[in-house]
């Protein structure tokens, strides 16, 4: 009989969606104080601002374009989101 590894019940499930700016209301200080790494159309992207599992798009920073608030310029990108713990 073949036993599958269980998970601690301590770790919290991955949220749907987690933004790591501060003023965001999608900001989780402890969960990404743990760990978060995102893969997007099958790869690992490393620049990710802000996700949504369930609509399947991420948020990344443009190259040097600001706002008028000085704060850089997010672009959606929509294709398939995967979120997992580092």
């Amino acid at each position: 009989m073949s036993e599958t590894p269980a998970t601690p019940s301590s770790a919290p499930d991955l949220p749907d969606r987690l933004s790591v700016d501060p003023r965001s209301p999608h900001f989780n200080r402890d969960v990404i104080e743990r760990g978060i790494g995102i893969r997007f159309n099958g790869k690992e992207r490393f620049d990710v601002e802000e996700y949504c599992l369930s609509e399947g798009w991420i948020g990344v920073p443009s190259a040097k374009t600001l706002d008028r608030k000085g704060q850089p310029l997010m672009i959606k990108l929509k294709g398939k989101v995967e979120a997992f713990w580092r």
